[in-house]
């Protein structure tokens, strides 16, 4: 036998939470005990005459076998009786029911979901193809078992569909360092995937536990158009920080040598310095020196 030990509390409230109840079998034990002594009523049976009784206790045991399940760790069974549920037992061991009920294993087990890779457009329109790896498991199995048709399957499905969400909401690649983007950002970008997917799994009783990017890139009709871009804002970005860098140079050049007094020059003088010293410090190849020998007193 078995028999309901606890109710979600919620349930009476509200149907969108949890209707999973633990229920209990016979210990394994003590039914393996029953069934001993009906063993040996049986043999009492047939050998002191009583034949129907022997007959009929030999039918009821080997109807009763088919009771028995066994609960591993990490997996659950739902209980069913003429299409209506029981409960889930989750506590490990060997456990008897009776045998016209229907037990559905369930595992509670944490599982990988390694995605196919999908060729979506970012938010701005790029074609990328993208792929994550999602961690997950069962935490309701009444959801699991009867909300969705096939619960696997859900996940794969939603979990798909909240990837090309994601991807579509951000840019691949963004100038802008204040906007959250799939390759600068993939924490960021995993975080509101996790939420995504768990808003659409949660039904399924389904809890995703982690999501991480496995593959991310552009797709092959735009990759080397897009690498020169990236090559081409990496040069520009280069040259701003020598540029910042040659000016701050040449003004401390400047300032020292006014509060130096090391030589007093014109305003002609100090442009061509300014020049000569931007050339130099900006220039890609080495810049060979002039004398100028044409001094004035």
């Amino acid at each position: 036998m078995y028999q309901n030990q606890q109710q979600h509390p919620k349930e009476e409230t509200s149907s969108s939470w949890s209707k999973e109840k633990d229920a209990v079998g016979l210990p394994g034990g003590i039914a393996i005990v029953i069934h001993l002594l009906m063993v040996a009523a049986i043999l009492y049976g047939f050998t002191s005459g009583m034949i129907f009784m022997a007959a009929l206790l030999s039918f009821v045991l080997l109807f009763t076998l088919g009771g028995y399940f066994t609960v591993a760790p990490g997996e659950s069974f739902v209980l069913m009786t003429f299409g209506k549920y029981v409960g889930t037992v989750k506590k490990n061991g060997i456990f008897w029911a009776l045998p016209w009920a229907s037990k559905q294993r369930i595992s509670l087990r944490t599982r990988t979901l390694n995605g196919q890779q999908l060729k979506v457009n970012d938010s701005i329109g790029n074609p990328i193809e993208i792929a994550c790896v999602i961690v997950w498991k069962v935490t309701d199995t009444y959801r699991a078992t009867f909300e969705v048709q096939n619960y696997e399957s859900f996940v794969g499905m939603q979990s798909e569909t909240a990837i090309r969400h994601i991807a579509a909401t951000h840019p691949y690649d963004s100038d802008d360092d204040k906007a959250i983007s799939l390759r600068r950002n993939a924490s960021d970008v995993c975080d509101d995937l996790v939420k995504e997917i768990q808003l659409r799994l949660a039904p399924a009783g389904v809890t995703v536990t982690d999501a991480s990017l496995s593959h991310l890139a552009y797709a092959p009709e735009i990759a080397g158009a897009m690498l020169r871009r990236q090559q081409a804002a990496a040069v520009i970005s280069a040259r701003q920080r020598i540029v910042e860098g040659a000016v701050g140079m040449v003004e401390m050049a400047l300032q020292r040598i006014q509060e130096r007094k090391i030589v007093e020059m014109s305003e002609a003088q100090k442009a061509a310095m300014v020049a000569n010293l931007m050339t130099v410090l900006c220039s890609e190849h080495s810049v060979q020196p002039v004398v100028n020998t044409n001094v004035q007193p």
